[in-house]
């Protein structure tokens, strides 16, 4: 890890159309190479707290800062640019298209960003046989277990080596089994590229993964 953070959040404070104060002075860094898992109850704020780091919504005041580029300062174009460089998502309900082999799944966010095809399926099949998928960038993802495909979801969030990956609540569809092996992999695959991570989950599993575990309440982050 370096001293200069991966992810800055400063002083924040949102509020929510109904006037309820979410947060209100929130900091957090996150380190290169560094897991942070936020955990806390439902309607705290665990994923409004993922859009704002990833650009998807916007903060009353205070200040997010990716890779040391100030979010707020950007146009959408220009955020949703950076997202795709720099960010990995990895979701609870994973988000796999059943009309794509899990290859092209794998590989979409390759192709966002315009890099050669065969490349980008080469990357994309040795990802996922990275994550115990090995020969089966050809299947489509209805012949998948639940434990299966989550690991193309981790596989689709690191193809284009983010330097950040965002995940939210990535075990919640798992048995504890199953969740401790995908989070396994997850952390291996970070630890690999160096990449930060920034998860939120109930899951006392999944939190364990982490480097830092921080739990979100109504008086902001504290401690796990």
């Amino acid at each position: 890890m370096t001293d200069q953070p991966l992810l800055s959040l400063t002083a924040l404070r949102k509020t929510l159309p109904n006037g309820r104060v979410l947060f209100d002075g929130l900091s957090l860094q996150v380190s290169p190479g560094e897991v942070v898992a936020i955990m806390g109850e439902s309607g705290v704020g665990k994923s409004t707290l993922l859009n704002l780091a990833a650009g998807l919504d916007t903060a009353d005041e205070g200040q997010v800062l990716l890779q040391g580029t100030e979010l707020g300062a950007l146009d959408e174009d220009a955020r949703a640019a950076l997202r795709s460089r720099s960010i990995g998502f990895v979701f609870q309900a994973f988000h796999i298209l059943p009309h794509l082999t899990l290859g092209q799944n794998v590989a979409l966010p390759l192709a966002l960003l315009r890099a050669d095809p065969a490349r980008s399926m080469a990357s994309a099949t040795q990802l996922l046989a990275s994550v115990g998928l090995e020969g089966r960038a050809g299947d489509y993802p209805a012949a998948l277990s639940g434990g299966e495909l989550q690991r193309v979801a981790i596989a689709r969030a690191l193809v284009h080596c983010p330097a950040l990956i965002l995940a939210d609540e990535p075990t919640g569809n798992l048995d504890p089994e199953t969740a401790a092996r995908v989070l396994a992999l997850l952390v291996a695959q970070l630890r690999e590229a160096g990449a930060g991570a920034l998860l939120v989950t109930h899951s006392d599993v999944a939190a364990a993964s982490a480097d830092r575990i921080l739990r979100l309440t109504a008086a902001g982050l504290v401690a796990g």
